[in-house]
């Protein structure tokens, strides 16, 4: 017979780190995706106006309905991966429907979006 390990003594529960604590807010995943940085243009994708609706229900499960300045956007990918990554933690899961009506504008980039593009040289 062998020893007991110090390991095998050990009987702590841990927790899930995978799970969120509590259910976000519309606001907090709202505010989470300002991490996520249009790649061609260098502006969060709130502030582009390409996020149109967030949902969240009683489980922490979050559907994001968003557009890109382009249905040809080659970059999608890119923009999907860095949704789920900085909602990582903070949502269950993730869900994006990529929308194009109403179809995107420059009418709809806040004013902190025409700043930050004036910063980097774009004439709005």
């Amino acid at each position: 017979m062998t020893e007991p390990r110090p390991s095998d003594l050990v009987k702590d529960e841990l927790p899930d780190v995978g799970a969120p604590s509590a259910v976000p807010t519309v606001e907090e995943i709202e505010e989470a995706m300002k991490d996520v940085v249009d790649p061609e243009l260098m502006v969060n994708v709130v502030d582009l106006g390409l996020l149109y609706g967030v949902d969240v229900d009683a489980e922490g499960n979050v559907t994001l309905d968003m557009t890109l300045t382009s249905p040809t956007c080659p970059l999608t990918d890119k923009i999907e991966y860095d949704t789920r990554y900085v909602l990582d933690g903070l949502a269950n899961s993730v869900t994006l429907n990529w929308v194009w009506l109403p179809p995107w504008t420059l009418d709809m980039i806040t004013d902190d979006g025409r700043e930050q593009l004036r910063s980097i040289g774009y004439n709005l």
